[in-house]
């Protein structure tokens, strides 16, 4: 009965401190992610006040707030427009991971460590947080911007191949072999075909079952629905996130709509949390001896997710501030880049490994938020519309009359 009192207490403290650093942001035109980020490091091991009692709820909270994140981001797509995305954006996909991943193996080979870890750190690199990014665009009003699309096709594609990727990995650092390696690769693409047809096929036939009549019966149904799906892919070593997104997109119509709706309250609570386990997680004292290498490596990975914004957004049309908005967002890793090197922890591969990844994603995900707002500001229009005007081809001198 203590125990649960001293949680009551510290969860109870740790959502106002929330609210009122939520609520201090966005007097001064801050999202909060940062303002909790360096909560969770507060309050985290090594820092002012430890949460002993409330950390496993908290991290269990942290993972429903991934999952509501990526659910929600699905709800505004349907399959059609998924398919259609993907297919637009399998370019900008393949540029995106030469130009993010590359950069982190080669800096694990510059520091002198194992092709394991520069396999690792280029996942790390790679990666943007589909989490913090749906946070941010929504922070932002940005949902039903026309780059966003893109945005999101970049982060699914990255999330898809996550699915692929992180069994390789634990296969390879394992030391399993080749045909454990192709084992789990094979278990991966079974899973993630069966559940995209699933979602595309049949969508419409999963929503005629979810009254939307009943608030109370469609929260329950979706939100179990969701969690359902995420812990199957997840527990088959496919992306919780990829699961829980691709239910959003099963959904439509009516149901889509009220879910949205009803879920929106649960979602930015447990995302909160998730920003907040973040910095829990993270030993301040770990980060000063590898801070100048994350900063290096996060100032040039962070330049290079802005290019891979601004070609993805460019193939499809978009205006120019629109290309800066895809680029300024994609920037944040996150959830992916924590797990990848978690795994690489459990190895025992690299042993500065861990600290470099964590002072890198704290870097990317503090700053990434901020930088996105830069495209509001009235002097940052106006220097990219002065851009656009240059670079705006200048058409034949009609003849005088």
């Amino acid at each position: 009965m203590h125990s649960t009192t001293i949680l009551l207490i510290e969860v109870g403290a740790l959502l106002f401190a929330l609210g009122m650093l939520g609520r201090i942001g966005r007097r001064f035109g801050l999202s909060p992610i940062p303002l909790y980020l360096l909560a969770g490091l507060a309050f985290g091991h090594g820092g002012l006040i430890p949460l002993s009692a409330s950390e496993e709820f908290i991290k269990v909270g942290a993972e429903i707030g991934v999952i509501l994140l990526l659910v929600m981001l699905g709800l505004e797509y349907s399959a059609s427009e998924l398919v259609g995305n993907l297919r637009s954006a399998a370019p900008a996909g393949v540029l995106d991971a030469l130009f993010n991943a590359l950069p982190g193996a080669g800096f694990a080979v510059l520091l002198g460590w194992g092709w394991e870890a520069a396999l690792v750190l280029a996942g790390i690199t790679w990666v943007s947080s589909s989490g913090v990014i749906a946070k941010v665009l929504g922070d932002l009003g940005r949902i039903g911007n026309r780059e966003t699309p893109v945005i999101l096709s970049v982060l699914v594609i990255e999330d898809l191949a996550m699915a692929f990727y992180l069994p390789l990995v634990t296969a390879v650092l394992a030391g399993v072999g080749l045909v454990g390696g192709a084992k789990a690769l094979s278990v991966a693409v079974l899973t993630v075909v069966a559940v995209l047809v699933v979602a595309i096929r049949y969508g419409h036939a999963i929503s005629s079952f979810i009254s939307v009549k009943d608030a109370e019966a469609l929260l329950l149904s979706v939100l179990g629905l969701t969690l359902f799906v995420a812990g199957v892919a997840a527990e088959l070593k496919v992306s919780a996130a990829v699961g829980a997104f691709l239910v959003g997109i099963a959904l439509s119509g009516p149901v889509a709509h009220h879910a949205t709706q009803i879920l929106s309250p649960l979602r930015d609570l447990f995302a909160a949390v998730f920003f907040v386990f973040f910095g829990l997680s993270t030993d301040p004292a770990a980060m000063p001896p590898v801070l100048l290498p994350a900063l290096g490596l996060a100032a040039l990975t962070m330049l290079t997710k802005v290019l891979t914004g601004v070609f993805a957004a460019r193939r499809v049309g978009v205006a120019l501030p629109g290309q800066v908005r895809a680029g300024l967002a994609l920037m944040p890793r996150g959830e992916f880049s924590i797990v990848i090197a978690g795994l690489a922890v459990a190895s025992g591969v690299e042993p500065e490994l861990a600290p470099l990844a964590t002072a890198y994603v704290l870097i990317t995900v503090v700053t990434g938020p901020m930088l996105a707002r830069l495209s509001d500001y009235a002097w940052f229009k106006a220097m990219i519309r002065k851009r656009a005007t240059v670079r705006r081809p200048v058409g034949p001198v009609p003849a005088a009359e």
